[in-house]
């Protein structure tokens, strides 16, 4: 099979890389480098693997490609929340605009690869619903700015490829992300996890934002692109948004308590504003659990890894990479 991934040296897109590579696959992965960076393909063997550089509005080679995949990873989109609030129009002009112009170049090609945009869990906004379900209704409060241009951005990726799968025929596949976590995620963006594992093997206090009552539902990438993959060769479930994620439920505050404690840290937790944390304020969303009856009702996808385990693999490959704060090498 060949693969086609755009925003590849990102932190799911080179985990989808590594993930068909293993199987044999071939894969070209485009990335402009905004967020992502090479080093994430150490290790990869150069014989079934290309990357190139380059943005997704306006990559000269994208018809050249998309004619060759088998299968498409739409994964390009400026993510996390620092970026997301300092850049609100490239949010649009990136997020919407690359995909409006994969959509067409499909179209030219002739051909029907497996294609899949990848969504997020912000489409559900300020939703209250204690687990989040594709039918559940979103409510967004634009007044508040903030995350509301991302989220209308991803929902409005979901209505793009809809409006193809329909007038096209095209094999869509949307799924809607739920925070993963695992190696080579950046704490740069404002990811939580790996800047609370930096933080606690740096013996320096971790920093939780607000009062860390707000809870996240956290899903290992390796769990993530397994069910990419799932959903993408499953007819059934292209044309409709997916939950891709992992049910349980933990708090912000529980998620640093827990982290501690695997790492052995004497770390303590310091709480800080938002607007401290992220430069800018923002409506923070309190709670947000998917649902994911309908991604195992289309596949028999299982979570092969827990919180737990996860958070052991991230302190055993960083351990040795971070002095602890007073020690010299």
């Amino acid at each position: 099979m060949k693969v086609l991934i755009t925003g590849g040296a990102g932190f799911i897109g080179s985990h989808l890389a590594e993930y068909h590579l293993a199987k044999g696959d071939t894969v070209t992965a485009v990335d402009d480098l905004s967020t992502g960076s090479t080093d994430v393909f150490k290790g990869f063997k150069p014989e079934r693997f290309t990357f190139v550089e380059g943005d997704i509005l306006t990559w000269k080679d994208l018809d050249r490609e998309v004619k060759r995949a088998d299968r498409i990873y739409h994964m390009a989109a400026v993510v996390g929340i620092v970026r997301v609030l300092r850049e609100p129009v490239e949010v649009t002009r990136v997020n919407v605009l690359g995909t409006e112009r994969l959509l067409e170049s499909v179209v030219r090609s002739h051909h029907l690869p497996e294609l899949v945009i990848a969504s997020s869990s912000s489409v559900y906004g300020h939703s209250r619903q204690e687990a989040l379900g594709e039918e559940s209704e979103v409510i967004y409060r634009p007044e508040q700015g903030g995350l509301t241009g991302y989220a209308i951005s991803k929902l409005t990726n979901e209505i793009q490829a809809m409006a193809y799968r329909h007038i096209h025929g095209l094999p869509i596949t949307i799924p809607r992300l739920f925070n993963a976590v695992g190696p080579r995620q950046s704490g740069n963006y404002g990811f939580v996890l790996p800047r609370f594992i930096k933080q606690a093997l740096s013996g320096i206090p971790l920093t939780v934002y607000g009062d860390g009552t707000q809870t996240r539902s956290f899903c290992d990438v390796r769990d993530t692109v397994r069910a990419l993959a799932l959903l993408s060769e499953n007819p059934k479930a292209w044309g409709q948004p997916v939950n891709v994620g992992n049910a349980r439920e933990i708090t912000i505050l529980d998620l640093a308590r827990l982290v501690i404690e695997r790492s052995r840290s004497s770390s303590p937790i310091e709480f800080v504003s938002f607007a401290r944390g992220y430069g800018s304020e923002f409506l923070q969303t309190t709670q947000r659990r998917p649902s994911i009856d309908r991604l195992q009702e289309l596949t028999d996808f299982r979570h092969s890894w827990s919180l737990e385990q996860t958070i052991d693999d991230l302190i055993r490959r960083n351990s040795d990479r971070i002095v602890p704060q007073g020690r010299l090498l």
